[in-house]
């Protein structure tokens, strides 16, 4: 049940682009946490996206361009090698995808955020790490606690 928000000003992702960059997190984000890319994985990997006017992001008083993805999944979903490894993906296809270069390394932050297992709740219950496992084993959608 991983959630990607996806926030940058206008003007540093063109608008034809991010629909394949979305697609592109989406499948790297199941890649690291080691789910499977099937329809079920896919329908619980939500990308919130936010573009802020050109001008709300600022480094030293001055607008600048540069993208934030806050990357939620429960705790114990991605290793130290896992997070290394989404990170710099996630940095390459926001080169790939928007305005900024190498050069940028800066402007580009990837936060990861890991939800303490019993914190997460969807469909009206709590949702347990176990039961995603589970559901990634068997290739059936998560079962009722």
């Amino acid at each position: 049940m991983p959630l990607i928000d996806l926030t940058y000003p206008a003007g540093t992702i063109e608008p034809g682009d991010r629909p394949q960059l979305i697609q592109e997190l989406t499948t790297k984000l199941l890649h690291w946490e080691g789910a499977p890319d099937t329809e079920f994985f896919r329908s619980i990997a939500w990308c919130h996206v936010h573009e802020l006017p050109g001008e709300a992001v600022n480094a030293a008083g001055q607008p600048v361009s540069a993208v934030r993805i806050d990357v939620t999944v429960p705790a114990g979903a991605l290793s130290d090698r896992r997070k290394a490894g989404l990170v710099d993906d996630f940095t390459a296809s926001v080169y790939e995808h928007s305005t900024l270069t190498s050069d940028d390394a800066l402007r580009v932050w990837v936060m990861i955020h890991e939800i303490t297992d019993g914190n997460w709740g969807g469909a009206g219950q709590i949702i347990r790490f176990e039961q995603l496992r589970e559901a990634a084993r068997s290739g059936q959608p998560v079962a009722a606690a």
